[in-house]
């Protein structure tokens, strides 16, 4: 690479927008899921199970893309402790992507379910059976839910704040608009 990149490239544009329609769909089937008993429980949970580990490999392909490509550097006038917040905040929303789908698998393993996605594909159990650790894994997975819902909050008060009050180029890095162009792309001829 000859120098920093200005915008993502069209694939790392690509699978952001696409986890991002993934992530905020997980987020709300999980809430539906912990909070209903009827007979849809079980067609959430084979949505969630399924849609986690779509994620799961999307968030591996991403990580991989991110690594070969990189990132636009943040503007320079940006305060330091924000870009440390959007480093930081980075690196946690990967961590995520990867960990909760791991943790969901781990504690269906634990509780000995199977693990059945579309298209009936089984995956193996990654852990012995054990009621402690299934209890242990639910409860990291349940309030790391949260944390997560609030950083995703975060990650789109802070692309606002971007687009809508700095002006500075950060958003619209990310976004593509119909055709493939930034609104910066289409306001700048």
């Amino acid at each position: 690479m000859t120098g920093m990149p200005q915008r993502f490239t069209p694939l790392q544009r690509a699978l952001h927008w696409l986890m991002a329609i993934c992530i905020l769909a997980m987020l709300f089937i999980g809430v539906g899921m912990v909070s209903s008993i009827a007979p849809k429980y079980l067609s959430l949970v084979a949505i969630h199970k399924s849609l986690g580990a779509v994620i799961l490999i999307l968030a591996l392909i991403r990580l991989a893309v991110r690594w070969r490509y990189g990132a636009p550097a943040l503007p320079a006038d940006l305060p330091a402790p924000m870009k440390l917040a959007a480093k930081l905040s980075h690196y946690l929303l990967y961590t995520l992507m990867i960990a909760m789908p791991l943790l969901g698998w781990g504690m269906l393993s634990a509780a000995n379910y199977p693990v059945v996605l579309f298209g009936g594909v089984h995956l193996p159990m990654v852990l012995p059976q054990s009621d402690s650790l299934h209890t242990a894994l639910w409860n990291a997975h349940f309030y790391l839910a949260f944390v997560f819902f609030a950083l995703v909050l975060m990650h789109f008060a802070a692309a606002l704040f971007h687009a809508l009050v700095r002006h500075d180029g950060v958003f619209e890095a990310m976004a593509t608009l119909p055709g493939g162009e930034s609104s910066r792309d289409r306001t700048s001829r």
